[in-house]
Parts: structure tokens; C-alpha cells; sequence
């Protein structure tokens, strides 16, 4: 126990002790090193933890036996021995310096001579000398035992194939080295200038992808197979022009060194096979160019598809329609394809079939007017592969083909004729719509109509037609706003009385009926998808409503006694009614008056709604954007007033009047007469020029004067007080002359 004690105090000393005494480490790997004859052999040497200059010195020496031979030195030229200054001479033995403190003896084509230890030595620069200065390495020379060769021992192969092909190539390697050594095996293509790594299968065993194949490796394209007598096949399918170019088989061999780590001891290669690949040409062409079929006929098109491939392979082909022949295929829609097993998929008008081995035929049967557009034919050429699945070597897609489908249309007439008249107000009026000569009307066709109503005018503007009621594709009716309330009410009635014949009828005419009636026959073809789509309208002419009344003429026009005013004046402008004919008493009339300006010298633009006065005496302005303001009376039973104050630029234009007259019948009904428009009077607003420069024109003259009076009255007092100097006459003193005698 007691010598136990004592070994246990001497431990910090003896820790404390190696760390004063730690100096110059020399080091080089860990022998042995099994290096191959004729190979370059590289042997590093470096130190560490010493004083002195950064850059140190290494000498090399050698032994066999016992006696160490001076080879090579990084300061001294006279360290070579006389047995090594040939081949230092001559490069084959060479120090190579990596660092300041790293070096690397180089060997040349080592042979069987060069085995033995080799000692790495530096010389001091430190001021204690403490630590190693050298260190040695063994180093074993075995002989080459590897072997490295193509295919039944062939040095190189041209091979062509085709796009999709699947091709192997083999290589052989073997060592009969002495050591237990492995084998690393690396396939390689050069297509330019450089080699690229394929696949390798490791020295540790393990298969590596090159940069670029992991993916093809993954999807077994790319594989690495052994086989016997040393062989390594190379496997590559579904080939593309990426695989064009040489390939070659690197073999290195491998040493597990006495530090546990590999060592790659020499590398060899042989150059296997030149391969071209070449890409599989395919046409794919639409026997017609444009087509042009009528409606219910059958279209047919043929895609012919033209290739170079040689062998087994399967061609698959698919039928496109777009609307547009800029639309890529992801927009278009597929019609029918069939594919590498001959399958075509189902389809009750359109049919797709197989010609020959070149040619699909497309019919589309019963065409209609949706139809029209672009026809795209696509295909693609498949490969059977090892593995039973199937590749797509090349696909290609046909220039469209413009196929329109010109509508059949039926051929009619339309006439439109009154089975009654009226002749007074309240009398009954029946409109017949008959479609006559009616020719290519199938089963197909189905016809509805529109009826239209247009007022007559006093004067010469024209009034857009009105919409009474219209039919759609399946005899639904719609009513416009002037027939609405009183279709539903039952004052009118539109029917079918047969397949050819519409009807109108009004059961109480009023004298607001009177006018001009027209009626539209629409005619609509029934397509594949029983949808209907309108296909022609055909008008009827006119037919006019009217009859005398009793009754008193209504006329209306615009007067302003200035029609020319500057801004901020007040204009003045007078909606006047005149009658002829009967004289009707002020309580038994009522007008609504509406006034209206377009903004422009001509009327060219859309009216604007300045204010309105309805028969109540209720008044209705609109919005204003500027300052002005308006104003609407009535000063007289068939007179109002519209007042415009303060008026602006935007004031100016075209205005008129609408007049709604209303007149009281005998058994006290208000009947509304047709709206009456006034023709218009343009109002122009000038600027007065010298009321708009008055003001500033004084301001400006009322400021240049104080101004002015300011400058004199700053003048005067500067003048007057703060310039002013008093100035001193100096006396000059007088003298007389001395006479040149007194001088």
C-alpha cells in the first residue's frame, strides 16, 4: 500500500514534467506502406511545435538494412548521395513542399530496390533541443498484379443504336497481388472533353451514382452487375443522346493500411465501346389542310405518322379539338386516342380507326356549328424494355387542321297582318305573325317569336322600338316593361294559335297603342346535346295601329328671350304648350314636363336630366356638381319656367323640354297622351372680361400706389435725417511772394 501511495504522488510530477518538456514533433504516416512496382509513390513528412523561422528544412534518408543512404535534401544540394544523384538529377525522386512545415518525398516508378524504412529528419532551430527531429516509415514494394481488359479481350466497339434501345458492355478485372487487396470499379463516359462517372461499385462494395444518374439508378436504368470470371457488366436502358460518346472501365486497387484506413495503391482503365445514339425521327401529318363541311354531315380526317424506327415498337395516338390553334394541348380537349395495346376509348359519334400501320382515321358524325375550331393530331412511338414496362421513345404533334362547319339554316318568310282594327278607342286589336314558305324545317327546327312595338313622333326623331314579349329555344315568354301589367292584368294576350301562326291580341286599344307593330320570327337548330341555338331571325314589316281622334294636338317648344349670357347671369328658359283642335278647360289637362341638356354643340352625346315637374306640382332636381343652382315653375296653365342662377362654363349645351300631357276623359279618367319633345335651343355662357379683371385690375393699381408713396416717403426721411453730413470749408492761408532779392 505504501509503495502504491507513492506511485500515485509521482503521477502530477511526471505530467507536469512532459509538459515542460514537450518540443519538435517530426511525423510521417504509419508503416507499412504496400505500394505497387512502377507505380508513383508519395510520402509526407511534417513537424510541428518548434521555435525558430516559420519555413523548416527536411532531409530524407533510406535504408535497407541497417546503414541509412542521404537521398534528398530542401537546403542542401550536397545531401544526395553518389547512388541517388542520377535519378534526383533526372526528377524520378523529388521533395515536393505542401506548407512551411509539410513536405512530400515523390518517388517515381518504384521498384522492388526502393523497399526498406525511410527516415524523415529536420534539422534544429530551436534554442533547447527537446522533442523528436526525425522519424522513419517501412515501405513495401509488391509486384502488379492487376489486370484490366474488355470484352473477350477486344480493346474497343463502335455500337449505333437507336433512341430507346437498351445496351450492355462488360469489362474484366483481376489482381493476383500478395496483399489482401479490393477492387474499386468506376464506368465512365466522355462525350466532349472530360470523363464523367456513370456508376461505381466501391472498394468497401457499395454501388455510388454519378452526379447527373441518380435518378436513371433509382429507376434501374442504370445498372452494375458482376458476373463470372471477374467480369463487371454495365446495364443502361431507355438510351437518349446523353449516353452518346465513349465509355470506359477505371479499375483502382485498394489497401487497408496499419492505421485502419484505405489507400489506393494504383488505378488502371481501358476504353470499352463508342456509342452513338441516334434520335427517332417522326412526322406526324393531317392528310387535309382546311376543311369545310355543312351541318349534320359526317367530317372525316386521317393522321398519318411517319418514322424511321427500325424493330419492335408500338405507336400510340390521340385526337385534339381546341377553339384556337394557340392553345397548347393542356387546353385542348381530347377526343378519342388509342393506345400501344390498339385500345380506343368509347364514343358514340366519334369513331377512331386504324387504317393501316401508319394511318388512324377520325369521323365525327352529325356535325353541328360547335364543331368549327381545330383539329390537333398527336403521337408517340413506345419501346418494350427488359423488365416487361414500356418507354416513349419520341412524341410529336401535327400542324392543326381549321374544320368549319357551316350552319344549316331554314329558308322562310314572315308577314304580319291585323285580323282586327281599332276605330275608336277601347276597340280590340289582333296581330297574326304567320310564317310562310318555310323549306329544311325538320324536326330540328323550332321556331318563336318577339313582338315589338315603335311610337310615331310629330316630329322627325326616332324612337327605338319597344319589346313587348319574346320567346326563348323552349317557348317560355318573357314580357317587356311596356307590356308587363297589363299581360298579367289580362288586357293582353300573346298565343300560338298553330305552328305557323303568332297572335296579339289587345283587348281594350287605347289611344298609347297607337303605333307601328312588327313581329320577329326566331328560328333555333336542336344540337347534339339537345341544346338549341338560335340560327336565324327573320323580321316582318310593319303594321300600323292608328285612328283619328277628337281630341285636342298637343305641340311643345323652347323660347329664351337671351339665349347668350355671361357667367353668374341668370337664364332663362320657357316650356310653352299650344293645342289644336279641341279646346279643353285648365282643370280637365295636366302635364309632366322633364327638362334635359346635352353638353356639346352637337348632340352627339347622352342627354343629361336637369329637373322635373310632374302633374302634382311635385319637383325633382338632379344631382349638381357645380355652383349653380336651378329652378322649375309653372307661370301659366301651358307655360314652365326653367331657371338657371349663377351660371357656370359646364352650364352650356343643347337644352329642351319632354312634355307627358294627361287629359281627363268624359267618365273622369286621366288618360296619358304620348311624351311630346321640344326641339332644342342651345344656351351659350361667355365670360365678361372686364367684370373678371375689374377686381384685380384695382387691387393691383390700389398696391402699385402705396407702394410707390412708400419708396418716396422712405427717400425723403433718408435724405432728410440719416445722410446728411456737415461739410467744412478749410481756409486757405495767403501769402506774397518773396522778391529774388530778399531770397
Amino acid at each position: 500500500m505504501g509503495h502504491r501511495g507513492e506511485r500515485a504522488s509521482c503521477l502530477p510530477l511526471l505530467l507536469l514534467l512532459l509538459a515542460f518538456c514537450r518540443g519538435r514533433v517530426v511525423r510521417v504516416p504509419k508503416g507499412p506502406l504496400i505500394r505497387v512496382m512502377g507505380t508513383e509513390v508519395v510520402i509526407p513528412c511534417n513537424v510541428s511545435d518548434y521555435d525558430g523561422p516559420s519555413e523548416q528544412n527536411f532531409d530524407w534518408e533510406f535504408s535497407r538494412e541497417t546503414d541509412f543512404v542521404r537521398i534528398v535534401s530542401t537546403w542542401d544540394s550536397t545531401f544526395t548521395s553518389e547512388e541517388y544523384q542520377k535519378r534526383v538529377g533526372h526528377g524520378d525522386i523529388k521533395l515536393r513542399r505542401s506548407s512551411n512545415d509539410a513536405v512530400e518525398l515523390v518517388i517515381r516508378n518504384i521498384q522492388p530496390t526502393d523497399q526498406g524504412r525511410y527516415k524523415c529528419s529536420t534539422p534544429s532551430t530551436d534554442a533547447t533541443v527537446q522533442g523528436n527531429y526525425d522519424a522513419e516509415v517501412q515501405v513495401k514494394v509488391i509486384s502488379d498484379g492487376l489486370s484490366v481488359s474488355g470484352s473477350k479481350a477486344r480493346s474497343s466497339v463502335s455500337l449505333r443504336l437507336s433512341e430507346g434501345d437498351s445496351f450492355k458492355l462488360r469489362c474484366s478485372a483481376i489482381t493476383t497481388s500478395p496483399e489482401h487487396t479490393h477492387l474499386h470499379v468506376t464506368w465512365q463516359i466522355k462525350g466532349g472533353l472530360t470523363w464523367r462517372d456513370i456508376l461505381s461499385l466501391t472498394h468497401e462494395g457499395k454501388f455510388h451514382p454519378g452526379p447527373g444518374y441518380e435518378e436513371r439508378y433509382r429507376n434501374g436504368d442504370i445498372r452494375l452487375d458482376t458476373g463470372a470470371n471477374d467480369t463487371y457488366r454495365l446495364s443502361v436502358s431507355q438510351a437518349s443522346s446523353v449516353d452518346g460518346g465513349v465509355y470506359r472501365c477505371l479499375v483502382s486497387e485498394w489497401v487497408r493500411g496499419a492505421d485502419s484506413s484505405w489507400q489506393k495503391i494504383q488505378e488502371k482503365s481501358v476504353e470499352i465501346a463508342s456509342v452513338a445514339i441516334q434520335r427517332t425521327a417522326l412526322d406526324v401529318v393531317i392528310s387535309t389542310s382546311n376543311v369545310s363541311v355543312t351541318e349534320r354531315d359526317s367530317l372525316d380526317l386521317i393522321c398519318n405518322i411517319t418514322t424511321d424506327r427500325s424493330g419492335f415498337f408500338q405507336a400510340e395516338v390521340l385526337w385534339y379539338f381546341s377553339a384556337s390553334p394557340d392553345d397548347t394541348l393542356s387546353d385542348a380537349q381530347v377526343l378519342l386516342s388509342v393506345d400501344r395495346d390498339s385500345v380506343v376509348s368509347d364514343s358514340t359519334l366519334i369513331s377512331l380507326s386504324h387504317v393501316d400501320r401508319n394511318s388512324y382515321r377520325l369521323l365525327v358524325r352529325e356535325v353541328d356549328v360547335e364543331d368549327s375550331g381545330y383539329y390537333f393530331c398527336q403521337a408517340a412511338v413506345w419501346v418494350p424494355l427488359h423488365n416487361g414496362s414500356w418507354h416513349k421513345v419520341v412524341e410529336r404533334t401535327s400542324a392543326p387542321v381549321s374544320v368549319v362547319v357551316t350552319a344549316l339554316e331554314p329558308d322562310y318568310e314572315v308577314f304580319l297582318n291585323a285580323s282586327k282594327t281599332p276605330k275608336f278607342s277601347d276597340d280590340p286589336t289582333e296581330l297574326n305573325c304567320r310564317i310562310t314558305n318555310a323549306q329544311d324545317t325538320e324536326a330540328n327546327i323550332r321556331f318563336t317569336v318577339s313582338w315589338y312595338y315603335r311610337q310615331r313622333l310629330r316630329s322627325d326623331d326616332v324612337v327605338m322600338e319597344e319589346l313587348l314579349a319574346t320567346m326563348d329555344a323552349d317557348w317560355t315568354l318573357l314580357l317587356g316593361d311596356r307590356s308587363r301589367e297589363r299581360t298579367q292584368n289580362g288586357e293582353i294576350i300573346f298565343s300560338k294559335k298553330t305552328a305557323d301562326i303568332f297572335s296579339l291580341r289587345i283587348q281594350w286599344t287605347s289611344e298609347s297603342d297607337r303605333g307601328d307593330y312588327f313581329c320577329v320570327i326566331s328560328a333555333w337548330s336542336r344540337h347534339r346535346n339537345n341544346s338549341w341555338v338560335k340560327s336565324k331571325d327573320v323580321t316582318s314589316p310593319s303594321v300600323s295601329i292608328f285612328w283619328a281622334t277628337q281630341g285636342p294636338v298637343f305641340n311643345v317648344s323652347v323660347h329664351s328671350d337671351n339665349p347668350t349670357i355671361y357667367q353668374g347671369e341668370l337664364a332663362d328658359l320657357l316650356c310653352i304648350i299650344t293645342m289644336e283642335g279641341m279646346a279643353l278647360e285648365p282643370d280637365d289637362m295636366s302635364f309632366d314636363v322633364s327638362w334635359f341638356a346635352v353638353r356639346s354643340f352637337a348632340l352627339d352625346r347622352e342627354p343629361v336630366l336637369l329637373a322635373s315637374l310632374d302633374r302634382r306640382g311635385i319637383v325633382m332636381q338632379s344631382r349638381r356638381n357645380g355652383s349653380s343652382d336651378l329652378s322649375l315653375e309653372r307661370i301659366s296653365p301651358l307655360e314652365f319656367r326653367l331657371r338657371v342662377h349663377g351660371c357656370e362654363d359646364h352650364d352650356f349645351g343643347n337644352h329642351y323640354c319632354v312634355v307627358t300631357p294627361w287629359v281627363r276623359s268624359a267618365t273622369g279618367v286621366w288618360q296619358r297622351e304620348p311624351d311630346i319633345k321640344a326641339k332644342p335651343i342651345f344656351l351659350s355662357v361667355k365670360m365678361d372680361v372686364l367684370n373678371a379683371f375689374k377686381y384685380p385690375l384695382l387691387i393691383g393699381i390700389g398696391l402699385a400706389t402705396v407702394i410707390g408713396l412708400l419708396s418716396c416717403l422712405i427717400g425723403y426721411c433718408s435724405s432728410r435725417w440719416c445722410c446728411k453730413k456737415e461739410v467744412q470749408e478749410t481756409r486757405r492761408e495767403r501769402r506774397r511772394l518773396m522778391s529774388m532779392e530778399m531770397d
